[in-house]
């Protein structure tokens, strides 16, 4: 997979131990709901995921999802895939006890088990990739996910025209400083986005779902620039 040097550059971010073991706190700070997420996305999944059901986690460094799922389905296994191995070994840390139930692969979509999985779930993670890419990933991902079973998505996606961009970016950035992140880190965040994060609109999303092959797509998170999707293979 190509990255542009921004992206090489977030990747390598992710890379280091110290960055990784801070990583928890900054979503707290700039995704409103963020624990709530977790909890819904894990909802949506269990519609149709049986007890003991294996799960695709794609950008799952960090451990915060694997650890809410595996927390309140104790059937559940786990394939935790990430490209940054700081990011997975903290995935261990954080999933503690429950890692015996999961299988950490460091790499992309394309390093993934072919499955056939019973669900998916990627949170935080597809913003990083460019149009074409997003759709090649989640083709990948649709085509090692059983009949009808559920994905959960959700990143950054928001109204990309003109003002109204800048207007939600303003906000995501009110949203950080009010949740207590450091000014100078707020600042740096919403100039990266700004510049070199390639950011889509709601609707290219949902297009990018069907294009992917998937069906049922439904918005059940929508806040501030976040927006979550739960679809179908």
């Amino acid at each position: 997979m190509a990255h542009s040097d921004t992206m090489q550059a977030l990747l390598a971010s992710f890379n280091d131990p110290e960055h990784a073991k801070r990583y928890s706190d900054g979503p707290q700070r700039f995704v409103p709901g963020f624990a709530d997420l977790h909890r819904m996305a894990t909802i949506l999944l269990a519609e149709r995921a049986a007890e003991n059901a294996r799960i695709l986690v794609l950008g799952a460094g960090g451990g915060l999802e694997l650890q809410a799922m595996a927390q309140t389905q104790p059937g559940w296994t786990f394939i935790a895939v990430d490209p940054a191995r700081a990011m997975l070994d903290e995935a261990r840390r954080v999933v503690g006890p429950n890692a015996e139930r999961v299988i950490f692969c460091e790499g992309y979509i394309d390093d993934a088990p072919d499955g056939p999985f019973d669900a998916a779930i990627c949170l935080l993670t597809l913003h990083f990739l460019d149009m074409e890419e997003r759709t090649r990933t989640l083709r990948a991902l649709h085509r090692r996910l059983k009949a009808g079973m559920p994905f959960v998505a959700a990143h950054s996606s928001f109204p990309q025209d003109g003002g109204t961009r800048s207007l939600w970016l303003s906000r995501y950035a009110a949203f950080a400083l009010a949740s207590g992140a450091d000014p100078e880190q707020v600042q740096k965040m919403c100039a990266t986005v700004d510049a070199h994060v390639p950011m889509l609109s709601p609707e290219q999303d949902v297009a990018i779902l069907r294009n992917a092959g998937f069906s049922e797509i439904t918005a059940f998170y929508v806040a501030f620039t976040w927006r979550g999707w739960v679809a179908y293979a």
